[in-house]
């Protein structure tokens, strides 16, 4: 099954025809005009429905849909979610990721020679990364988007190797002992390479998660 991802959400209407007006949560648009039909979710509820006509205003999206005619209904969908599936969601550029892929990947660390157990490389490297955390969501932040991460107090005597069972492995061990959490800015100075397929995140400097 195709995973869905959150586009935007809902703030509020516009007008007397039933207009909502739609935050884009990647802050593109041009997304949303492609779209047919949209799911609209808040916790366990779900409204499905085709999509009449979009537009952009001055710094939002004026959605129309169908089954929302009128001001007041528009309103009981007020901090709504946006939800399509992963084809309809905005492309990706060189370097970015969607949230929700980076969600649950294992945050792990190629400590230099000596710091811990393992053969290492030519460049001084361990070949064998311990497991520094869980990431657990993306947050918005001033300076650029902030993952969080679940570390364990025990997580650094882990080692892994690179394939679909880490997050697996990564989610057990924070769950044997009570995980702390800490923000890690996204950013090359602090995480190197990100690699959606095996589910790991590489940790360029072990202090930032003390």
């Amino acid at each position: 099954m195709e995973s869905v991802f959150v586009i935007g959400i809902i703030r509020g209407s516009f007008g007397l025809s039933g207009k909502l007006k739609v935050e884009s949560t990647s802050g593109e648009y041009g997304h949303f005009f492609k779209l047919t039909d949209v799911t609209l979710r808040k916790g366990e509820k779900r409204f499905q429905t085709a999509v009449e006509s979009a537009e952009i205003g001055t710094s939002c999206l004026f959605l129309k849909l169908k089954g929302i005619d009128s001001p007041e209904e528009a309103k009981a969908f007020s901090s709504w979610e946006i939800e399509v599936p992963r084809s309809m969601a905005c492309p990706l550029n060189e370097g970015e990721y969607y949230a929700e892929d980076l969600k649950g990947c294992t945050l792990v660390y190629y400590g230099a020679k000596g710091e811990h157990a393992g053969r290492t490389n030519e460049a001084g490297l361990s070949d064998r990364p311990m497991i520094a955390g869980v990431v657990t969501g993306v947050l918005e932040g001033g300076a650029g988007d902030l993952l969080e991460v679940a570390v364990s107090e025990s997580a650094d005597a882990g080692r892994i190797c690179t394939d679909k069972q880490n997050k697996t492995q990564a989610h057990k061990g924070t769950e044997k002992s009570e995980a702390r959490r800490v923000l890690v800015p996204f950013k090359k100075e602090f995480i190197g390479t990100v690699d959606i397929e095996h589910g790991t995140i590489q940790l360029m400097h072990l202090w930032i998660l003390e």
